[in-house]
């Protein structure tokens, strides 16, 4: 496996344990990305890894440069894209600081730069997008996380929401209907975009929190951010062993 990037969410903003080589600041078509790109080693591998809410996490999921994110990553010769991120959990059976790989998703984001499709086209370009998700990957991070004992959650449909509010309890009611177990910010157009690019994307989602309606009283940050912690933790374990894996 060469050429992989972790694109780090709310709880991995900063990746501990990476051997770092340098940094880079780019620029593409579609603008900068998030932040400097870090390329260096983690368990032996080399790897970049970018913040998609900048280093400092002051970036909002509908403000993301998702299209120079991805473009950047590729540039830098990533073909493979790791995506960690935090979701709410809609589903009874996936509990705060559960660790997820979804294998679909379902957009209900808006106003967002979502396409590298959409002018000085020759003609109309469409995607196939039935499996929105690389099966190799998805496939090894289950496999690197089943081999650590982690009781992961091998699929579950990513409900993408705007934000940067939380949902309301109707809302959530709809997205369950919808087929939604997880719910988050970022999902959309991060991964079509990956597709439209020809990465092998997948995700590793960590359930900071059930979602609206779904438990009782208020959602209190502090639970969410310990929830976060704790499976960012694993997640590392996981990313670790999955590169590991790869270098054998």
């Amino acid at each position: 496996m060469t050429g992989i990037a972790i694109l780090g969410g709310s709880g991995l903003d900063q990746l501990e344990g990476i051997d770092i080589e340098r940094t880079e600041t780019l620029d593409t078509p579609y603008g900068a990305p998030s932040d400097a790109l870090t390329i260096g080693h983690l368990a032996g591998v080399r790897i970049v890894f970018l913040p998609r809410h900048g280093a400092a996490h002051t970036i909002p999921p509908h403000r993301i440069n998702y299209r120079a994110n991805l473009w950047a990553l590729r540039q830098l010769g990533c073909d493979r894209v790791i995506s960690v991120c935090a979701v709410g959990s809609i589903h009874g059976d996936i509990h705060p600081a559960d660790i997820i790989i979804p294998h679909q998703i379902i957009d209900y984001t808006r106003s967002r730069e979502h396409t590298l499709y959409d002018q000085d086209l020759d003609e109309v370009v469409h995607i196939d997008f039935t499996e929105p998700y690389c099966a190799s990957l998805r496939t090894a991070l289950i496999k690197a996380a089943e081999s650590l004992g982690v009781d992961v959650h091998p699929a579950a449909t990513y409900g993408a929401t705007q934000g940067p509010r939380l949902e309301t309890a109707a809302e959530i009611n709809r997205m369950e209907r919808d087929g939604c177990d997880i719910v988050g910010m970022t999902g959309m157009p991060e991964a079509s975009i990956a597709r439209e690019l020809g990465l092998c994307y997948a995700t590793i989602a960590v359930s900071a929190n059930d979602a609206a309606g779904r438990h009782s009283g208020p959602l209190e940050m502090e639970g969410i951010l310990n929830n976060v912690a704790k499976g960012m933790d694993v997640v590392r374990s996981i990313l670790v062993k999955l590169l590991k894996s790869a270098d054998s």
